[in-house]
């Protein structure tokens, strides 16, 4: 798979390129060409030697796509092929919004009916103007708990990077969400725990001015969450989480501080006594944008936040290529035995995941 996790945009073309998979109900299709030397540039002008084309398709056989509105939702669910029931989850991307589809396609195909929710530039938010409540991930959730084809008792969810702030809020203080389990990739713990998600946004910008630069201006936003905050109003309090959670941090990450804040819940969950709760997987050479595995690697790229700038800006994520892209392949299998352990077993709650 090499020859798709090391893809990158042919020299001379648009700088900040992320490849991301939008409608996966059709397979990225790749043409994998030699040609005679080490051609730089110039292919269009160049006869291959020989050619192949590589179909990767995100929804397997019989995995069904059904979009939502109910409930003022915007989202996608994913049911796996079969009548079910199967296990749920729910699947929060980051601050760049919109409705992001590979990863619960993906999830689906390995038999988790998974559900990607938007919940910063949803239907309801250009409507109203104004951000979503908690409550709207918790009709969300209702919305699964009730799905006929879903088992209402075995539900997790899933975030990345402000994603994670939500999942963790929504894991420790919800009365509705009652989860079998989490996953939080490269985000953090620390946020106002008093008011609502926007009271996220205006902790972030209020600390913008430790906003650095790396020497090729690309904006490192890592330090706004630094140093994590000792007052317990600032963060959730994860000793009192009740689920298995798995953290999953790029140790290189520049966007957000989640080796820091996976450091500090450690601490805290083994004060609480449930670190036992606890799988933490880091990895040395990964960044911020920890995906499905042979997703390109992107070590930065324009971004435009849902919560600040109004224009894009060239983000720094980390990471390393091979580091990274290892990284990805790693944590993907172990989060699906994760899931599969605690959404389909019999598991108790906090067994010990020792073929992680």
């Amino acid at each position: 798979m090499g020859l798709l996790w090391s893809l990158r945009p042919v020299p001379g073309t648009k700088t900040g390129l992320r490849l991301r998979k939008v409608n996966v109900q059709t397979p990225m299709v790749v043409t994998i060409s030699v040609y005679q030397g080490h051609q730089m540039e110039g292919f269009l002008d160049q006869v291959p030697l020989a050619s192949v084309v590589v179909e990767r398709w995100y929804m397997a056989p019989g995995v069904r796509r059904v979009p939502i509105t109910e409930g003022s939702l915007t989202a996608t669910l994913f049911l796996p092929s079969g009548p079910g029931p199967f296990p749920g989850l729910l699947d929060l991307w980051g601050d760049g919004g919109n409705l992001v589809e590979y990863r619960a396609a993906l999830l689906a195909s390995h038999g988790i009916a998974s559900m990607a929710l938007d919940y910063l530039t949803a239907e309801i938010c250009r409507e109203t103007g104004k951000m979503v409540d908690y409550d709207y991930f918790e009709t969300a959730f209702r919305f699964l708990e009730q799905h006929p084809q879903i088992l209402g008792s075995r539900i997790a969810m899933l975030g990345l990077s402000f994603g994670t702030a939500v999942t963790l809020r929504m894991a420790v203080y919800s009365e509705v969400i009652k989860l079998r389990c989490a996953v939080c990739i490269s985000g953090s713990h620390v946020q106002p725990i008093d008011g609502p998600v926007e009271q996220i946004m205006v902790y972030l910008n209020k600390n913008v001015e430790k906003t650095r630069y790396d020497k090729d201006n690309q904006v490192i936003w890592r330090d706004l969450l630094l140093p994590i905050p000792t007052d317990p109003s600032l963060k959730v309090d994860v000793g009192r989480l009740r689920c298995p959670l798995l953290l999953v941090v790029g140790e290189d990450d520049q966007n957000w501080p989640s080796c820091e804040s996976a450091s500090d819940m450690k601490e805290m969950m083994e004060r609480a006594g449930n670190s036992h709760l606890l799988t933490v997987l880091s990895y040395k050479n990964a960044g911020h944008l920890i995906e499905p595995p042979f997703t390109p690697f992107a070590r930065a790229s324009t971004f435009k936040p849902v919560s600040s700038q109004p224009s894009k800006v060239m983000t720094l994520w980390g990471g390393e290529l091979v580091g990274h892209s290892r990284a990805q392949e790693d944590a993907w299998r172990k989060t699906l035995v994760f899931l599969r352990e605690n959404l389909y077993g019999d598991t108790k709650p906090g067994a010990l995941f020792s073929n992680l």
